[in-house]
């Protein structure tokens, strides 16, 4: 027990971490410290690129396994059935809306690439290796989440809603998704000799741009948990603390039941548990402009975000220690 509190404590202690509560403590101090929209943007992308390319280039020498597939299948069916479950969670612990809560809902099923950007940034500083084929199970964890919320919606309300081409542009089209799958392709393409050519790209400058974007992410979510006012109840911040620790738990057994790895299984937790406020966000804006968005990005980034950074990942880390073994 004395190793995983250290092991936690460690991972606290890292400079992802300590500069994310840098930006946090910032914005709750209400200090001007703030980053142009470009920089922030330009910082985004690097990490997207950077993460994709590496996990197709880690890929490349791989090959295609029934681990893989497998792996690949577990990232739809709890990306699909994570929102049913914090939909009924929602409903049971607070008084939101039917669209409200599955606006929310879809939130939890979906991802967070930045979480998922800092946790195998962690593993790495741990020397704990994972597989890069966990980026395209990433990816195919988007849109059979928001699938489950236009689901929830009209089974619950008189108003049917329906996957038109403008929500598929938003959900298939999405910058991130793009970005993410595009590097994923070239970097398995290209293999281990292209990523030698711009290894001092991705590599050396890829610590330094993350504790930026981080110091950056403490800042919008921050402001953001300053500026709810009154939106998310009490209630709803339990949810937002509880929903993570009940996903990753899930995210654990199937990653047992597939056998990964330690640090896979670390990462397919962390898929579980985050809360995406990039992709859903969008397409909630399209398919649901009706639900609140005070709410559900008060809850994914202001709340469950900096859960996972500070107190998520190094949990998951140590319970998985413990579950999976080194």
């Amino acid at each position: 027990m004395e190793q995983l509190f250290a092991l936690a404590q460690q991972n606290l202690l890292s400079p992802i971490i300590l500069f994310f509560a840098l930006g946090f403590a910032a914005a709750i101090a209400k200090s001007d410290l703030n980053f142009p929209e470009a920089i922030a943007k330009g910082m985004s992308l690097y990490l997207l690129f950077a993460i994709g390319f590496k996990g197709g280039a880690s890929l490349s020498g791989y090959g295609i396994d029934a681990q893989l597939i497998l792996s690949l299948l577990a990232g739809i069916v709890l990306s699909a059935c994570l929102p049913l479950l914090a939909f009924v969670l929602l409903r049971l612990m607070t008084r939101m809306s039917t669209l409200d809560a599955a606006a929310v809902a879809a939130h939890y099923g979906s991802i967070s690439i930045v979480t998922f950007v800092a946790a195998s940034s962690i593993l790495e500083i741990q020397g704990i290796a994972y597989d890069g084929y966990m980026v395209a199970v990433a990816a195919t964890m988007e849109a059979p989440a928001i699938i489950s919320a236009l689901w929830l919606i009209s089974k619950n309300s008189d108003d049917n809603r329906s996957m038109d081409s403008a929500l598929m542009r938003e959900i298939m089209l999405n910058g991130s998704i793009v970005l993410l799958i595009g590097s994923f392709l070239i970097g398995l393409a290209t293999g281990k000799d292209g990523f030698a050519e711009i290894a001092p790209f991705i590599s050396a400058p890829f610590k330094g741009v993350l504790c930026l974007f981080l110091l950056d992410m403490g800042l919008v979510a921050g402001r953001g948990l300053v500026n709810a006012k009154g939106a998310v109840s009490h209630r709803s911040v339990a949810f937002g603390v509880l929903m993570p620790l009940i996903g990753a738990s899930i995210g654990l057994l199937f990653a047992v039941l597939i056998g990964l790895p330690l640090g896979s299984a670390v990462l397919m937790m962390v898929l579980s548990a985050s809360a995406s406020y990039i992709a859903v966000p969008a397409a909630m804006r399209v398919a649901v402009p009706e639900a609140n968005p005070a709410i559900y990005l008060t809850l994914s980034l202001g709340v469950t975000f900096p859960f996972n950074l500070t107190v998520g990942i190094p949990l998951y880390v140590a319970v998985a220690t413990a579950v999976v073994g080194g």
